[in-house]
């Protein structure tokens, strides 16, 4: 069994590109801390594919929180240098985004401006 589940944070804005074929891919990466130990990140790179990779693009951005259930992805390549490459990614079978469009905003906006006055006349 293949299986992975992440939360964790984008490092950066999405990539969107497209294959030889037409098909949609997005690329991204997740820092996902450890919650044991000297809490330490580790960096995961992700790939969406379709249209889940165009939605991936279009709704997250640096700094959003997402959630990723896929499976681990072992590939090589020979390099400009021709030395040989080894990349592990996690390809992405669901991503749910859980930064809200109103959590983005607020992390933009000022707290201070938006703290409002106690009413005193409460009754509770």
């Amino acid at each position: 069994m293949n299986k992975v589940i992440l939360i964790g944070n984008l490092t950066k804005d999405p990539e969107l590109s497209q294959t030889n074929n037409g098909l949609a891919v997005c690329k991204f990466t997740v820092a996902v801390s450890r919650s044991y130990g000297n809490k330490e990140t580790d960096f995961f790179t992700v790939i969406a594919w379709r249209t889940q990779a165009e939605n991936c693009a279009r709704f997250l951005k640096k700094g959003s929180k997402v959630a990723i259930c896929g499976s681990i992805q072992n590939r090589s390549y020979d390099g400009n240098d021709g030395v040989k490459r080894y990349v592990t990614e996690i390809v992405a079978d669901e991503v749910q985004f859980l930064t809200t469009k109103g959590q983005a905003e607020e992390e933009v906006s000022s707290p201070i401006r938006d703290i409002k006055p106690v009413d005193d006349d409460l009754p509770f």
